[in-house]
């Protein structure tokens, strides 16, 4: 079931967080495992069934990252083990930033590429939260044009968290 109808709200990456647990306490009140312990077998496990559901939709989306990976997912935007195709751009100046990375001797030289793999991840930052801002609000052509975009910010993003796991294994060297 899609988490968002599950909770019956709009499929959204700002979501109100107050709303988003009013329903999830509101739900684990109504689907708690202790009020049907008389009800036969079959209830028994369907209220099981919606109280973990209840759970992992919250887990979801009450996390922006997790919430917009599911977003992506919903759209079959992202998959596991899926490719996806960065812009040239994009991928050369991560290749740029990973040689630099390599050659590296001083704490000096990783400031210097930290803050560059800082200010694009800001970058990112702020041009994902303008596509986000109101996602909601648009039609559905123009929702689907806006995941695209989000899409690739996404993968920008998983492409960063590698380079700066890179940097702090550096910076954990020298």
């Amino acid at each position: 079931m899609n988490y968002f109808e599950f909770y019956g709200i709009s499929e959204s990456f700002d979501i109100d967080a107050t709303l988003l647990k009013k329903k999830f306490y509101a739900l684990s009140k109504q689907y708690h495992p202790d009020f049907y312990a008389g009800e036969d077998e079959a209830k028994q496990q369907e209220i099981l069934e919606l109280s973990t559901l209840n759970n992992k939709a919250y887990q979801i989306l009450s996390d922006p990252v997790r919430r917009m990976e599911y977003i992506l997912k919903l759209h079959d935007l992202v998959s596991e083990g899926a490719k996806p195709q960065l812009p040239a751009d994009f991928l050369m100046e991560m290749m740029d930033i990973n040689e630099r990375l390599m050659e590296v001797e001083d704490t000096e030289q990783l400031a210097v590429v930290t803050t560059e793999v800082l200010a694009i991840e800001g970058d990112i930052s702020d041009k994902l939260t303008r596509l986000t801002a109101d996602y909601e609000h648009l039609d559905h052509t123009a929702q689907e044009s806006r995941r695209n975009e989000i899409a690739e910010i996404y993968f920008r993003q998983k492409y960063l968290l590698r380079i700066k796991e890179s940097l702090d294994t550096f910076a954990a060297r020298l």
